[in-house]
């Protein structure tokens, strides 16, 4: 099984007020635009989705379609902590691909370049995006690296455990834009 997670816990301080992934781009909200691209993806059997910060306005606020929400009681802990409680609910998948909630021009073609990484190899499958050789979204993992993730602590990403286990760079510039919106002028340029 492959297993997709998008990781939106964050409290999304550099935006100000109200819920980021709530901010509605092209008529819906943040948060909609990378679970519809997930959704898209058929070989992706589970999707969930990792919420925290303002879990409740969020909930009332989207549209899940067939993802399931899972809230991150310990988000405040740092990035580690909602990654911990991604994996922990795909536990029993070969692979998960790994995406971002604020990513809203990700798009199923990417996400299914990485399915089809994680189809290839199975549990060992280990591969994250790069744009223009910058690493960004989406990651796909493997089942023999969710102990990694589970160990992590902190303000933290996955980053050290990609490098760790060797993760493939996959060169994805072709596949969609990594814009992420981390403040108000980031969602006016892409309104833009």
């Amino acid at each position: 099984m492959i297993a997709g997670v998008v990781l939106a816990a964050g409290s999304g301080s550099r935006f100000g007020a109200g819920a980021k992934q709530l901010a509605e781009l092209d008529g819906i909200p943040l948060l909609e635009h990378a679970l519809r691209a997930v959704e898209a993806v058929p070989a992706i059997e589970r999707i969930v989705v990792v919420l925290g910060a303002r879990a409740e306005e969020i909930l009332a606020g989207v549209d899940f379609g067939a993802a399931e929400p899972v809230v991150c009681a310990d988000w405040a802990d740092g990035q580690a902590a909602s990654l911990r409680c991604g994996i922990e609910a795909v536990a029993d998948a070969d692979a998960a691909v790994l995406t971002l909630g604020d990513m809203p021009r990700i798009t199923p073609q990417v996400i299914a370049r990485f399915v089809d990484i994680a189809a290839e190899h199975g549990t060992h499958a280990r591969a994250r995006a790069v744009y223009d050789g910058l690493p960004g979204h989406p990651v796909v993992l493997g089942r023999e690296y969710f102990a990694r993730i589970a160990a992590l602590q902190g303000d933290v990403g996955a980053r050290e455990v990609l490098k760790a286990i060797g993760a493939h760079p996959i060169e994805c510039s072709h596949l969609c834009s990594p814009a992420d919106v981390d403040t108000p002028d980031a969602l006016e340029e892409l309104r833009g």
